[in-house]
């Protein structure tokens, strides 16, 4: 959904004579900063020294398939261990990060992340986004969010859903991996994760995207779902789909051995407490009510994971001396102070990064930075080869290449790395 800010503070902009003259000087042409970046946050572990033991790059790569198209941006992506013993990488390809008409939801599969099969390539005519998987019950789904085709708009349409073919299937002895990318009919959710928690299916989505660019403070609702077959979803919390109602839209949570819930959500669109994200927690065993504390950092594209006692967040980290994405500006009108944060934002350069909720505190603190620059951090995450390794695949600007604002990251080339990650015990 990046995309379309550009688009919308162009539209905002045009439309207010005190910020043309922001647009009129280029300030979203800006090139990579002259000076070098600050350097990162204190790192704060806790149970674990976390390390970087491994990255290289998937997507392109020469163990893809040659009819899996990989040029331009590759970015959006999924990946998951299926019960058949695969692993499952899907992405989105497309000219560039914005919306498009060519956008194809690439689906490959691999037994050794090294030489990958093609498994399916769902094209619609219109944008294409958040691919996510669900292996539940021996049955492997492949959830998709619809979107218009404007370059320069975000506008969300629903959500469609393909399975993972039944070997010995007429389809699947034709060479068709999967079912049609088949429209659910819903209204235009974005379903931002799917995952499993402590034996029990659950998806993230919100509604009210159109709103976010409008930046007039139109609320957003994120719900939490769960599932009994991976096709029919009810409230996770009977009688209670909303976990919260504002400017939040991309959402994760995870929960510890005794069901404490921690969870996140980035707070773009803003409310009382300003903007940034939402560091959430649920008591017990209960998955809803979340209740949540402001943090001015925007945690973009959140992925939560449990490891041996600790709750994990690898997200994008906007690179500056603090971090933030709420500047504090004392600017009276709305729309006027949250257009200046996101052109800010945009001409900053970002990290993915693995950050840590420290319990109790209600708050997240900064661990380590996966390599990456530009326009970088969609993770996905499997377990490793031993307990104390976990496999991120994220997406990012050359990790090799110039020091890149956002802005530029997102009108050019992105690649899909693969890392692995190890978590020592500290002692």
């Amino acid at each position: 959904m990046f995309a379309a800010v550009v688009g919308m503070l162009a539209a905002a902009c045009s439309s207010d004579a005190g910020l043309a003259g922001t647009a009129d000087a280029g300030v979203l042409d800006a090139a990579a900063a002259d000076a070098p970046p600050p350097p990162p946050p204190p790192s704060e572990p806790g149970r674990h020294t976390v390390d970087i033991v491994e990255t290289r790059r998937v997507v392109p790569s020469p163990g893809l398939p040659a009819d899996l198209p990989a040029a331009g941006a590759n970015n959006n992506l999924d990946v998951v261990r299926h019960a058949d013993g695969r692993i499952y990488l899907a992405w989105r390809n497309a000219p560039d990060h914005f919306a498009s008409t060519s956008v194809v939801i690439n689906v490959a599969s691999s037994t050794d992340e090294t030489s990958w099969q093609r498994e399916a390539s769902f094209t619609q005519g219109t944008d294409l986004r958040e691919p996510r998987f669900l292996s539940w019950n021996g049955t492997l789904f492949l959830y998709v969010s619809l979107l218009g085709s404007a370059g320069l708009s975000f506008e969300p349409r629903g959500v469609a859903r393909a399975e993972k073919l039944t070997a010995g299937s007429a389809a699947a002895a034709a060479g068709t991996g999967f079912s049609t990318l088949d429209d659910l009919g819903w209204p235009p959710y974005i379903v931002w994760r799917t995952r499993i928690e402590l034996g029990r299916p659950y998806m993230l989505r919100y509604l009210g995207g159109a709103n976010l660019y409008a930046f007039e403070g139109q609320p957003l609702t994120v719900e939490l779902l769960t599932s009994s077959d991976g096709r029919a979803w009810s409230p996770a919390a009977p009688g209670q789909p909303v976990i919260w109602t504002g400017g939040g839209s991309e959402a994760d949570f995870a929960q510890t051995a005794d069901g404490t819930l921690y969870g996140i959500i980035r707070n773009e669109g803003g409310d009382d407490d300003g903007w940034g994200s939402k560091v959430c927690r649920a008591s017990g065993t209960e998955v809803a009510p979340w209740a949540c504390h402001h943090d001015p950092r925007r945690f973009d594209s959140p992925l939560v994971f449990a490891h041996d006692g600790e709750v994990y967040l690898i997200a994008r980290r906007n690179v500056t001396a603090d971090g933030n994405f709420d500047l504090g500006s004392s600017e009276p009108d709305r729309k006027t102070r949250v257009i200046g944060y996101h052109i800010d934002y945009l001409t900053k350069p970002k990290r993915c990064a693995i950050w840590r909720f420290v319990q109790g505190e209600d708050r997240v603190a900064f661990v380590t930075d996966l390599p990456s620059r530009g326009d970088t951090c969609y993770p996905g995450l499997i377990a490793g080869d031993s307990a104390d390794t976990r496999i991120i695949y994220d997406y990012s600007s050359d990790i090799d290449g110039p020091e890149l604002t956002w802005n530029d990251g997102q009108n050019g080339p992105t690649f899909i790395y693969r890392h692995v990650v190890r978590f020592t015990p500290r002692p």
